[in-house]
């Protein structure tokens, strides 16, 4: 059996619904999929739901935001099968206000340069628990300043480095979110350590038992990358997972569903930790 264990929906930033989702994984064959919208798990029921449905194991997700402090960068952090949910909301609540903020001003940003308006942007952030940049871009292309999500004026307005309009604050401490994420019984992998040049903090994290697992599969890792990372896991005993990240319309590049999958061995890791942590909460109401 494999799985998607990555991926988005119109809930964040992607551009399809959960069904679409849920019915494409089963026509490609597909066992495990996962959705991990960032920073909401509105979705969790409904999955599995949708998931029974059409015959295609769940496994509850969110992609929660965080800041490596020692770095001065952004860190994601895959949730999976948390055990008590609600203990996930507050962190929620507050990341998307975080973004709420850096979103209002990105807008006004780019309509410095751009005559468009704010509705030209919430038109296709309906659904959406926040504004992303990529619903500023479906607005740009709306009124012809480009005909592409990623390129030369998505570098210009929105590079994490260099871009004149990208507005980015700290969100809550890597170390606090994976520490909750253990309070709440799930289990905590770090995401795409690539993208967000995050390796030496997987090792610091690793070392130090703050996660479960690594996104060694992702499309932003090279495979010599792959092969460091897989290094990294197995000498701290690590899950391994792999992810498409899709987004549908708004994928960098060209993803589909199950481009980067995960094992059964590593599957059967993230439920049996899940299990675990579910007979110790057990023990502990019984014990009392």
């Amino acid at each position: 059996m494999v799985g998607d264990l990555h991926c988005h929906t119109k809930l964040s930033d992607g551009s399809l619904g959960l069904e679409d989702i849920i019915s494409q994984a089963k026509r490609t064959s597909i066992d495990f999929i996962s959705v991990t919208d960032h920073d909401t798990m509105s979705s969790m029921s409904r999955v599995k739901i949708l998931g029974d449905r059409y015959g295609v194991q769940t496994i509850p997700g969110v992609e929660l935001s965080s800041w490596d402090k020692k770095r001065g960068r952004k860190v994601h952090i895959l949730c999976y099968a948390p055990k008590k949910p609600d203990r996930l909301e507050g962190l929620c609540l507050k990341s998307c206000e975080i973004r709420r903020i850096n979103a209002k001003e990105m807008v006004e940003n780019v309509m410095k340069y751009f005559p468009i308006t704010p509705d030209s942007v919430l038109k296709h952030a309906t659904g959406s628990k926040s504004i992303f940049k990529q619903h500023i871009m479906h607005a740009l292309i709306d009124y012809g300043y480009t005909t592409e999500f990623y390129g030369e004026l998505n570098d210009e307005l929105f590079n994490l480095k260099s871009g004149k309009c990208i507005v980015e604050r700290e969100y809550p401490d890597v170390n606090f979110v994976t520490d909750l994420i253990h309070s709440a019984g799930g289990t905590a992998v770090l995401a795409h350590p690539v993208y967000y040049d995050s390796i030496d903090l997987l090792c610091e994290l690793a070392e130090e038992g703050k996660i479960d697992g690594v996104e060694a599969y992702h499309y932003t890792a090279t495979a010599s990358q792959q092969a460091e990372i897989n290094s990294i896991a197995e000498r701290y005993n690590l899950i391994v997972t792999g992810g498409s990240d899709f987004h549908g319309l708004y994928n960098a590049k060209p993803t589909h569903l199950g481009s980067n999958l995960t094992d059964n061995e590593n599957i059967e890791r993230i439920l049996k930790n899940a299990n675990k942590k579910e007979k110790k909460e057990i023990k502990e109401k019984v014990a009392v």
